[in-house]
């Protein structure tokens, strides 16, 4: 019958077989975490790991980063061989180091190091999420402190890429004071007309956030990243006022008067290169 040519077929999800998943390689495709796109891995790779559905930034690692900003990808680093120890004897954290190590193949949150920028000599220090949420410990605190050094020693720019979930409780006040420490090196630095670039990227929240993340000559962000002391959900249940639905994100921030600008990942070189550029003169 013409009806049973012609009337609506139902449709059906198809469901790969087990077979059909082994054949996948590990590791093709990546879903976005903000749209819920499904990318391919190599695509997204040469966007800068930048969504191209949503522009979402995914967060980089520290070799990554350093990767895409400096000429030819080349770097010295800077203290590489110091590392974290357990001055409190914290439950299991001497372990969750070694481990974090292990899997991530750092030996801190932190990578600071020597290199160019459009020609441009300048000292770098990027912090990597993958390590204990790069929480700011003694080690971080010691290495951003050695890296600013070493900058007004030199007589060139300081970059700093922040992420992180804040100080590093597993250390308590030691942690706490990275905070006074690095701000008082980049006091020095300042005093001696040094420049300090802060790109905080995704996210950047708690005792970084409050100190040197947000002392740069210029704080400039990725799109959406979210920059804050106190998450959002704590905030609200203080002060029992529901928050905007952008509150806390680059945006945010930027139209508060929090930030001088927000630069997309691919245009972040050359907008650094400018701005190199200009105090070279």
């Amino acid at each position: 019958m013409l009806k049973d040519l012609f009337g609506k077929k139902r449709k059906y999800a198809t469901i790969p077989s087990e077979q059909a998943k082994k054949e996948i390689p590990e590791g093709l495709m990546v879903k976005c975490k903000q749209c819920g796109s499904i990318l391919y891995t190599k695509e997204l790779t040469k966007n800068l790991h930048v969504c191209s559905t949503c522009q979402f930034h995914f967060p980089l690692s520290a070799a990554e980063r350093l990767a895409i900003l400096l000429d030819g990808g080349e770097y010295q680093e800077i203290d590489a061989d110091m590392i974290s120890v357990d001055p409190l004897g914290f439950p299991d954290y001497a372990d969750r180091l070694a481990a974090t190590t292990k899997k991530t193949g750092l030996n801190e949150a932190i990578i600071t190091c020597e290199g160019k920028i459009k020609g441009h000599p300048v000292v770098v220090g990027v912090m990597d999420s993958r390590f204990i949420m790069a929480s700011m410990g003694s080690v971080v605190g010691e290495k951003i402190t050695n890296a600013i050094e070493q900058a007004i020693e030199k007589k060139i720019p300081f970059l700093l890429f922040s992420a992180s979930g804040g100080a590093r409780m597993q250390e308590g006040i030691l942690s706490l004071m990275q905070m006074a420490k690095t701000s008082a090196a980049l006091s020095k630095l300042d005093k001696e007309k040094g420049l300090f670039i802060s790109i905080l990227t995704h996210p950047t929240y708690g005792g970084v956030s409050a100190s040197f993340a947000s002392l740069g000559d210029y704080n400039i962000a990725e799109p959406g990243a979210l920059i804050g002391f106190a998450g959002r959900r704590v905030i609200e249940q203080t002060i029992r006022q529901k928050l905007p639905e952008d509150f806390q994100t680059a945006e945010f921030q930027l139209k508060h008067g929090q930030l001088d600008m927000i630069v997309e990942r691919k245009e972040l070189r050359d907008q650094l290169g400018t701005i190199l550029e200009i105090h070279s003169t």
